[in-house]
């Protein structure tokens, strides 16, 4: 049985949208313990601190989908992308940018739920190992153009990108609160 990389890189794909997908929908599925439904929030029930949240989770929402673009394999790949670079200095800027833009939105976390932001770790991770396990297969006189060319390969021959899951969980998510 010839079991590549290339299809060791496509059940990891598969398997990470979906675990994003099953933590995006538990919480919906998992019934409540106690037969006595909550009684619903009134609008003016809403505390002065629950109004001036909403302007901090929406702006936190809407900096993760920033992310989840800014890491996204194919928009950074014309970003970092320099004639001459190795594939070996492609990859290590692949992967320090996507660190980079994680780091700088790690704050973010106190203003989404939980499932949100496992879904933007998910999505860094995976990222990550799809750099790695493509560069891994290059020889080491690879350059970064065929690096990136075979990262956008993987990219078209998947169905749904992680970046694309990330972002509908996200945007699905904000629109919940209003």
């Amino acid at each position: 049985m010839d079991f590549s990389n290339r299809t060791l890189l496509f059940i990891l794909l598969a398997a990470g949208a979906i675990y994003i997908a099953y933590t995006m929908v538990k919480d919906t599925i998992r019934k409540p313990k106690d037969a006595t439904p909550a009684p619903a929030p009134d609008a003016a029930a809403k505390t002065p601190v629950d109004k001036s949240i909403l302007p901090l989770q929406l702006a936190a929402y809407e900096r993760l989908v920033l992310l989840v673009e800014r890491i996204n394999l194919q928009n950074m790949i014309s970003r970092i992308f320099q004639p001459g670079l190795t594939a070996i200095d492609m990859q290590v800027g692949l992967i320090q940018t996507i660190k980079a833009e994680f780091e700088h939105n790690i704050a973010q976390q106190i203003y989404v739920s939980p499932t949100a932001w496992e879904a933007v770790k998910t999505l860094k991770e995976q990222t990550i190992t799809i750099v790695n396990q493509v560069a891994s297969q290059l020889p080491p006189e690879a350059t970064a153009m065929d690096l990136n060319k075979q990262i956008l390969e993987v990219f078209l021959q998947a169905e749904t990108s992680p970046s694309e899951l990330t972002s509908q969980i996200l945007n699905a998510e904000a629109k919940r609160l209003f």
